[in-house]
């Protein structure tokens, strides 16, 4: 039986900084604006094997175990991006959730990053670009999101919950997130500023991105910027794509579905996103939250459009197994409500090394170079936390 230590919506502060306790008495984190939620002590682990339609069996199993103990079970989980590994999720014996604690400095690292090693060279994903662009030329697709991957060495063992406090420190808006992988040798940890979905009663939302600009840390410059991606019709085309098919998904759980009619600005500390505010009254009788991200997911921000000729380009083109990332991180409980986010400027942590993705969408008018420099400007977060220099991608 599952005990939930305070309800969400009572937020209590939290006493102790989760991340830094993980390992010890926890292992899972999930943190957002106002709320943590942490797995603490023993958990039921709902198994889901690899394959196809991964992320519904795992709504479906999920939904099951949470109906047999009821509105004070909750479970936590990270799902891989196409099934390609097991899936975590974990209904522990007790939850916290509230207030999340603020540290102040964050820590330094007590490795030191000798070397990054793209997993794909810029030539090679550029090449890779050009091959997606004759797609897009073709019809064959409107869309196809395109990721790389580096690996970080380091000197010894780099300690994934210092990485979690340092992008909970850089990153306070976006979702950030530790967890322990299987096997217990190897973590996920990662900063997502996207929300595929947030069921909380009969309220339902949704905040997609998909068009990026880098920061410029000068301020005239950095309105420029803003100014700039706004208008821009490849990043405009781009957004459009996946705000259309996330409202399309969301609209048959709804009773009324309110989208905004424009694109508006999102920063994170590093980047400026495209976004596009979803929100929604579910009818009565709709599915927990796992559930409904489950048909939202993948959405063309991570795959691309028609989804399975992008799905079949990103198996052909891309060099590394994104494994969890693009995938979705997030907890559901016993009454159905629930957070997901799309698992972006992650890591895969393993003593001494770590693996991050970077992805750019690919539509008519991309350009190689520029996707290229955006993937590199992905990568920053993450590498940030880790101690490396992005410069050196």
């Amino acid at each position: 039986m599952s005990a939930i230590d305070q309800a969400p919506d009572a937020a209590p502060a939290i006493t102790d900084d989760l991340f830094e306790a993980f390992g010890e008495r926890t292992t899972m984190v999930i943190q957002h604006g106002a709320v943590a939620c942490s797995a603490v002590g023993r958990a039921r682990n709902v198994v889901v094997e690899p394959g196809r339609e991964q992320v519904r069996r795992a709504a479906a199993l999920t939904s099951h175990v949470l109906a047999e103990i009821g509105e004070g079970g909750i479970a936590l989980g990270a799902l891989p991006y196409d099934g390609s590994c097991e899936a975590i999720l974990r209904v522990p014996d007790r939850a916290i959730r509230g207030a999340p604690v603020r540290s102040g400095v964050p820590p330094e690292p007590s490795w030191a990053v000798t070397g990054l090693i793209p997993e794909m060279l810029p030539v090679e994903y550029e090449a890779a670009v050009a091959t997606a662009l004759t797609a897009v030329d073709a019809g064959t697709v409107e869309k196809v999101v395109l990721a790389r991957s580096i690996l970080v060495e380091a000197d010894s063992a780099i300690d994934p919950r210092v990485v979690a406090r340092r992008l909970n420190a850089a990153e306070p808006d976006c979702f950030v997130f530790l967890v322990t992988l299987p096997g217990g040798s190897s973590s996920l940890v990662g900063a997502s500023p996207e929300l595929l979905v947030r069921r909380s009663g009969m309220a339902v939302s949704s905040d997609p991105l998909a068009g990026t600009a880098r920061r410029s840390p000068d301020p005239t410059r950095d309105a420029d910027i803003a100014r700039q991606l706004l208008e821009a019709v490849k990043e405009q085309r781009e957004h459009r794509l996946t705000a259309e098919a996330v409202a399309d998904a969301l609209a048959p759980f709804c009773s009324n579905l309110v989208v905004d009619p424009e694109p508006s600005l999102t920063p994170t500390a590093t980047l400026w996103h495209l976004h596009t505010a979803i929100r929604g009254t579910l009818k009565p009788g709709a599915p927990d939250a796992l559930t409904i991200a489950a048909a939202l997911h993948p959405t063309p921000a991570v795959c691309g459009t028609p989804r399975d000729a992008a799905a079949d380009l990103i198996r052909r083109l891309e060099r590394v197994d994104r494994r969890f990332y693009a995938g979705l991180v997030g907890w559901v409980d016993g009454r159905g409500d629930g957070e997901w986010a799309v698992t972006l400027r992650c890591a895969e942590i393993s003593g001494s090394t770590a693996r991050l993705h970077a992805g750019a969408g690919i539509v008519s008018g991309s350009d190689p170079a520029a996707e290229d420099l955006e993937t590199e400007a992905k990568f920053g977060a993450v590498l940030r936390a880790l101690g490396a220099d992005p410069g050196e991608v």
